[in-house]
C-alpha cells in the first residue's frame, strides 16, 4: 500500500449531506463531495490486511485494495481501470449500494471502516471528468444475437458485457426509458437520472440497441400495466430471430396487506408513488396506465398526514419524497423490532449486521415506530385511520413468532398510506406465461443449474430468478449470465 500506516493516522471522513433546509426544497442529490485531496487521504486508510474481506463480501467482487492504492497515489486512470473491470456501473453502486464491503472491512473490527462506496463514486466521476470513459465498441461481432427483456440493472449489466464480447444485443423495455428500478424506483435525490442517461448513451455508442416503450407479449414487468402507447414485440418472433433471450424483468409483484379497509382510496403501493414522482420530474407523468391505482388522480403528499408501512430503504425513500412534496406529517411504522445501534453478537464481523439505519430522509423529519402491526384501515371512502397494535417477537419452534401486546391498541390518523413492504416474486403473468416458464417454490422464474429455464431458448437473471434484492446483486447476476451465455453460444 502507498501508506501502510495511513489507517493509524487518518480518521474516517464521510462526504456528508447538503443542509436539510436546502435539500428539502429540491430533488437534487443530497450527498456532498469531498475534495480530491481528502478523497485520496481517505483511500490511504485502506490497510495491507492480507485477506481483504471487502472483496469477499462484494457481490461484484470488487478488488478494493488494488484501486484504493491507485487512488491514494493519484493514479485516477489506474483506479478506474481496476474498478470497472468487475463493476460496469460504479456510478450507480457508488450512489445507492448499502456498501456490504464496508461492513466486512478489516479496519472495521476495532475502528471505523474505509469509505469504500464514496471512494468508488469519486473514482468513476473523476474518470468521466478526465474523459477516460469513452465508447469502446468491440472490434468485431461474432454473429450471435441476444435479446434482453428488461432494462434494469441486471439487463444493463448483461448487455454491457455481452456487447463487449462481440454479441449483437437488443434490449427490450416496456417503459419509455431504460433503467428499470434505477430510474423509476430510486428517487432523484439519491440518484440523478442524468447519470443513467449518460451511461445509456455510451452503451448505444458501443452498439447496444435499446427498444424502449416496447412490450414483449402481454408483459407486465414494470410498475403496473404498461401504457397504451407501448409498442409490441411478439415472443415467438423473438425466439426465431435471436439465438437466446435473457429475461431480466425484476421481481415486481408487491407485497400487499389483506386486512379490512384495504379497498379505501389513499392506500398506495410505494413503487407506484415513487415512480409517479420520478416520471413527473422527467415529464412522463401523463402515463396514467402505468399505475395500479388507475392513475385517475395524482398521488401527492402535499398537506397530508402520511403513514409509510415498511421500515426499509424503499420506506425511507417514501419519507424523503413525502417531505419534499410538503406533507403535514410523516410517520413510518415497522412490524419488526427496532434494530440495535451497534453490531449484534448474532452477526459477528465480517457478516452483514442488521443495525439501526437513519437515512438522510429520516433526518428531514419523520416519526418512526417499531413493533407495530396494522389491524385494519378505517374511513368512509378514503383512508382516515389506521387501527394498530403493539407486538412482540417471542421464540416458537426455534423461530421468532409475532404476538400482540394486550391493551396496546392505538390509532394513527392518515390521509395517505404508502405500502413499502417489498416484493414477493416476479410478475407471473405476461411474459413469464408467454414463454411458458416454470416458477420455483418462492414464485420466481425457475432456473436449472445455471441461468437456463425450462424453455431452451429463454434464460433468466437478476431478481426475476433470485427474488427482490440489491442493485449490486442484480448487476453481478447480469454479468455472470453474460459470461454463461458466452460459454454456451
Amino acid at each position: 500500500m502507498g501508506d501502510p500506516r495511513g489507517f493509524l493516522k487518518v480518521r474516517r471522513k464521510t462526504s456528508g449531506y447538503r443542509p436539510v433546509e436546502e435539500r428539502i426544497n429540491d430533488y437534487s442529490e443530497v450527498e456532498s463531495r469531498l475534495s480530491d485531496a481528502d478523497r485520496r487521504e481517505q483511500a490511504s486508510r485502506c490497510m495491507d490486511c492480507g485477506v481483504p474481506f471487502c472483496h469477499w463480501s462484494c457481490p461484484v467482487s470488487n478488488v478494493m485494495p488494488d484501486w484504493q492504492d491507485k487512488l491514494f497515489r493519484g493514479d485516477w486512470e489506474g483506479a478506474w481501470a481496476l474498478l470497472e473491470d468487475r463493476n460496469p456501473f460504479p456510478e450507480f453502486t457508488g450512489r445507492v449500494c448499502p456498501a456490504l464491503c464496508e461492513a466486512s472491512c478489516v479496519l472495521g473490527v476495532n475502528d471505523e471502516p474505509v469509505t469504500i462506496r464514496q471512494n468508488e463514486l469519486a473514482v468513476i466521476e473523476k474518470a468521466f471528468d478526465l474523459g477516460l470513459v469513452r465508447p469502446r465498441p468491440p472490434k468485431k461481432r461474432n454473429g450471435k444475437k441476444v435479446a434482453i427483456v428488461g432494462a434494469g440493472p441486471a439487463g444493463l449489466s448483461a448487455a454491457y458485457f455481452l456487447n463487449r464480447s462481440g454479441f449483437s444485443v437488443t434490449v427490450y423495455e416496456g417503459d419509455r426509458s431504460a433503467g428499470g428500478y434505477l430510474r423509476y424506483g430510486i428517487p432523484d435525490f439519491k440518484l440523478d437520472k442524468n447519470f443513467i442517461d449518460r451511461r445509456i448513451k455510451l452503451m448505444e455508442a458501443e452498439g447496444v440497441v435499446f427498444r424502449t416503450a416496447t412490450r414483449v407479449g402481454r408483459a407486465r414487468y414494470a410498475f403496473g400495466t404498461l401504457g397504451r402507447d407501448s409498442g409490441f414485440a411478439d415472443p415467438k418472433e423473438l425466439e426465431s430471430s435471436f439465438d437466446l433471450i435473457l429475461l431480466t424483468i425484476g421481481a415486481r409483484e408487491p407485497r400487499d396487506m389483506k386486512i379490512p379497509g384495504r379497498e379505501l382510496s389513499g392506500i398506495v403501493q410505494a413503487l407506484d408513488y415513487l415512480s409517479l414522482q420520478n416520471r413527473s420530474l422527467s415529464r412522463e407523468a401523463g402515463d396514467s396506465d402505468f399505475f395500479s391505482n388507475g392513475g385517475m388522480e395524482p398521488i401527492t403528499a402535499f398537506g397530508k398526514r402520511v403513514v409509510v408501512i415498511g421500515g426499509g430503504d424503499t420506506g425511507a425513500d417514501c419519507v424523503g419524497t413525502a417531505n419534499r412534496q410538503g406533507a403535514a406529517k410523516v410517520t413510518q411504522i415497522e412490524v419488526m423490532p427496532k434494530p440495535p445501534e451497534h453490531r449484534p453478537d448474532s452477526a459477528p464481523w465480517p457478516l452483514w449486521p442488521t443495525v439501526l439505519k437513519t437515512s438522510s430522509s429520516h433526518q428531514e423529519g419523520c416519526d418512526r415506530l417499531w413493533s407495530v402491526n396494522t389491524r385494519s384501515f378505517e374511513g368512509r371512502s378514503k383512508i382516515e385511520t389506521l387501527k394498530c397494535v403493539k407486538v412482540e417477537w417471542v421464540p416458537k419452534d426455534g423461530r421468532p413468532a409475532m404476538q400482540e401486546v394486550p391493551g396496546s391498541e392505538f390509532d394513527i390518523e392518515a390521509d395517505l398510506v404508502l405500502l413499502a413492504m417489498g416484493f414477493v416474486h416476479v410478475v407471473q403473468d405476461g411474459v413469464v406465461a408467454d414463454f411458458g416458464l416454470d416458477t420455483d417454490e418462492r414464485g420466481n422464474i425457475r432456473t436449472r443449474g445455471s441461468f437456463h429455464t425450462n424453455n431452451p431458448k429463454v434464460w433468466a437473471a437478476g431478481d426475476s430468478r433470485n427474488g427482490a434484492s440489491l442493485v449490486v446483486r442484480a448487476i453481478a447476476d447480469g454479468r455472470d449470465a453474460a459470461e454463461a451465455i458466452g460459454r454456451a453460444l
